[in-house]
């Protein structure tokens, strides 16, 4: 939060309830430049009013314009299909699954999918060009 204040967010209700969340960050080099998200949560009560969509927005907004990245990415498990398709709606798609990525300790591993949407700069989308599910790779590749 000290590195990007301006990639955290938080919505709270009139009454000063926290309703949701976002945190992110910009990283990598080159054509690797860009936004993360690195989490987001919408309290039960608050889902299906648009917050998430706002905060997303907000965050590829300030990675666009303040840091200058090609794309936003994200890591969701596979088995969420419904905020892959949150996702999906937002104008993000399955750049490659990563395998085991999500570990809970008890030997029990899951694969995650790396989502990605470009931003302006990367005119071509060359950030999301590739085959997607099919495009496999090890946490150890990232």
């Amino acid at each position: 939060m000290a590195r990007w204040p301006d990639l955290f967010c938080v919505q709270e209700s009139p009454s000063g309830a926290m309703m949701g969340y976002i945190m992110g960050k910009a990283e990598g080099r080159g054509k690797d430049w860009h936004g993360h998200v690195t989490a987001i949560t919408v309290s039960p009560e608050y889902r299906r009013l648009g917050l998430a969509d706002g905060m997303m927005k907000l965050l590829e907004e300030v990675s666009e314009k303040i840091y200058n990245g090609y794309f936003v990415d994200l890591f969701v498990r596979k088995s969420n299909s419904v905020a892959i398709g949150m996702y999906k709606k937002f104008g993000y798609c399955v750049y490659r699954c990563v395998t085991g990525y999500y570990s809970s300790g008890d030997n029990h591993e899951e694969d995650a999918f790396d989502m990605r949407k470009p931003l302006s700069r990367d005119v071509h989308r060359e950030s999301v060009a590739g085959s997607g599910e099919q495009n496999i790779i090890k946490p150890e590749q990232l």
